[in-house]
């Protein structure tokens, strides 16, 4: 059976993480084009909120919330009734709930890690769990998960536990939609978004084990755009999908030269995101607890960052992989490599 493609207005659409960031966003985006959503958060401030607003986006849409905390099965197994009760079926659901924690592996404390993996990898698997009776009943749906270049391509310090529950979701997804395929269920969509940093309130609701100050963040896409992606997915279902230039060229270059993106990414999070010298208290952010009613789609840090900024950085990054193809034509093929490069006594060895 061939997916089908969701026709957006009248379409009923759950968002879970639906109180802030890019599940606010994403909610809204279907609202504006007619779809019936069902939000989940765990803020109920926030939900009435999004609520009100998606009514307001179009004269078809249609809102209705479940709050509901993503750890919790039956919670999400509410949240499905609650959209089949109120509009009759599921035909997209997007897990766009995340959270993440700062500090290295010896700093973080393993049950906060625990907590960003059962929210940013299981609670999707609870969610699919929860829409896939449904959608396979309807013989079509689109399942959508909100992964990460960070995890799902390259890695940065300091984010251990974050990056390595998107690749998780990278692996899960590729892993339900083989078993989709085998047990019956090839109407059903699974789609993968993969955004690099994103203007959300995610990073001040992170927590934070470090001890040091987060001074500024990287150069971010706004989540409308996330958003306007998650969109044209549902419509016309796409296996795994980019956000941004930054979101393509960042793992080809780092296919191509791996070693000097791991220590640019590297010495970028050490010298221009966390502050030496200002120190920061021992924080668990909203890991345990829900934000407030006055969450809201973008985190403000980076709200009039510049077009020109991103493409500046694109540039960077290609000019990288450039340099690291050539340096590999250079070497040909059965002569080693010989350049080593090093931050803070570590060597990082180009790979042939």
């Amino acid at each position: 059976m061939r997916v089908q493609r969701v026709r957006l207005p009248g379409a009923v659409v759950v968002v879970t993480g639906a109180s802030s960031g890019i599940g606010r966003a994403t909610a809204l985006a279907f609202a504006k084009r007619g779809a019936r959503v069902v939000l989940a958060a765990r803020s109920v401030g926030a939900l009435e909120r999004v609520a009100r607003q998606c009514v307001d986006a179009h004269p078809r849409a249609e809102a209705a919330w479940a709050c509901a905390d993503v750890s919790d099965e039956g919670a999400m197994a509410h949240v499905a009734q609650t959209a089949v009760s109120r509009f009759g079926r599921i035909d997209v659901w997007v897990n766009a709930a995340g959270i993440g924690v700062l500090g290295t592996v010896e700093q973080v404390p393993v049950a906060d890690m625990g907590r960003v993996w059962d929210v940013n990898v299981l609670a999707p698997v609870r969610g699919a769990r929860a829409a896939l009776p449904y959608m396979r009943d309807q013989g079509r749906g689109v399942l959508i998960t909100i992964s990460s270049v960070l995890g799902g391509a390259v890695q940065a310090p300091y984010m251990g536990a974050y990056a390595a529950s998107k690749a998780a979701l990278v692996s899960l997804d590729e892993t339900l939609r083989q078993e989709l395929a085998l047990t019956g269920g090839r109407g059903i969509a699974v789609c993968t978004v993969l955004p690099a940093g994103v203007d959300t309130p995610f990073y001040s609701h992170m927590g934070n084990h470090s001890r040091r100050r987060l001074k500024s963040l990287p150069p971010t896409t706004t989540p409308e755009r996330v958003a306007r992606v998650v969109v044209r997915t549902a419509a016309r279902p796409r296996r795994r999908v980019r956000v941004g230039p930054g979101a393509r060229l960042l793992p080809w270059a780092h296919t191509v030269t791996p070693g000097l993106v791991e220590r640019a990414v590297a010495l970028r999070t050490e010298h221009g995101y966390l502050d030496a010298a200002d120190t920061a208290p021992v924080t668990t952010g909203v890991l345990y607890r829900a934000c407030d009613g006055t969450a809201s789609v973008r985190g403000g840090a980076h709200a009039s960052l510049r077009t020109w900024g991103r493409r500046a950085v694109t540039a960077v990054i290609g000019a990288v992989g450039v340099v690291g193809a050539r340096s590999a034509l250079r070497v040909g093929p059965g002569r080693p490599p010989t350049t080593s490069l090093r931050t803070r006594g570590l060597p990082f060895r180009r790979r042939s």
